[in-house]
């Protein structure tokens, strides 16, 4: 089948199944095309929870499928990659964390959605890049622990009067965003504004007109005068960017912010999914017990 066939089997399918297709923004372009939702992590999550459909096919990395298992226990929760991780998350093992708690008694573990079930079972709340600050300052403690990124938790840090405790954990690409390629593009393009994700490290946030979540960049995005942007975060956005804004330009600072795992699910591969119904994410009990509180607290927070 060509591209235009596998998705209108996948529409006919997906309504058959009663099936609610997710994907995240960083997706391939016609992964994004196809999804009933496409959203940031704290979207997906919320409508996980919220969803009347039986069926969930999260076209995303392995952590995202989780939490729609854990939100939506009686769904059925399909990823169509089991091999699609997230290299930030397997930098925390739940031992590990479990000697820094040790070490920091009392301070409540704030742990960013970018991690596995078992780590999210030992964490008191969870938060997403959208609504990192507004989570950290809703707590009644005056010290937190934040859990894996410590991009974001620095950006959280320097919006926030409570002392931080650092994981050493970071996202691959956003972490590599060099300055001078940044320089570079403000150089070749002054009359465009800078955005860029708290996943990048100080320094790129530093030289930023504007700091956000992916939604929270589509969304400053939509609404801005501004008709040059370069984006500092996954060029998986820019599907989304370029679809409603088909009047602005797009600039990437580099090549290298690219999510290989993010690009792993294909058409043939979602199609696949619903016609055998697999391959399913699960989440032991006891584990989804935990996790599940921490994320139910979480979506009780508002995004920034």
């Amino acid at each position: 089948m060509n591209s235009q066939q596998l998705k209108e089997e996948i529409r006919r399918l997906a309504k058959e199944r009663n099936a609610l297709i997710m994907a995240h923004f960083y997706q391939r372009d016609e992964i994004q095309d196809i999804a009933d939702v496409a959203g940031d992590s704290l979207a997906m999550a919320i409508e996980a929870a919220q969803t009347e459909r039986q069926v969930i096919v999260l076209c995303g990395v392995h952590f995202m499928a989780e939490s729609a298992a854990i939100l939506a226990p009686d769904k059925t929760v399909l990823l169509p990659r089991t091999d699609a991780g997230c290299p930030m998350a397997d930098m925390v093992e739940v031992d590990k964390l479990r000697e820094m708690k040790a070490r920091l008694p009392g301070r409540p573990v704030v742990t960013y959605v970018n991690s596995s079930a078992a780590v999210k079972a030992e964490s008191d709340i969870c938060c997403t890049s959208a609504n990192a600050v507004k989570v950290v300052n809703s707590l009644e403690a005056d010290e937190v622990i934040l859990v894996p990124d410590r991009n974001l938790g620095r950006y959280i840090a320097a919006n926030t009067d409570k002392k931080c405790y650092f994981w050493e954990g970071f996202c691959p690409f956003h972490d590599q965003l060099p300055e001078e390629d940044v320089m570079a593009a403000k150089e070749a393009h002054p009359d465009a504004l800078f955005l860029a994700h708290p996943e990048c490290r100080p320094q790129i946030l530093a030289m930023a007109d504007y700091v956000a979540s992916t939604s929270g960049i589509i969304d400053y995005v939509g609404k801005s005068s501004a008709k040059k942007f370069i984006i500092g975060t996954e060029q998986g956005i820019l599907y989304r960017l370029r679809k409603e804004n088909p009047d602005k330009e797009f600039i990437m600072p580099n090549s290298l912010l690219f999510c290989k795992t993010m690009k792993y699910i294909t058409l043939e591969e979602i199609l696949h999914c619903l016609q055998t119904l697999s391959p399913q994410v699960t989440v032991p009990k006891d584990v989804a017990d935990g996790a599940r509180k921490a994320l139910e607290r979480m979506l009780a927070v508002p995004r920034d």
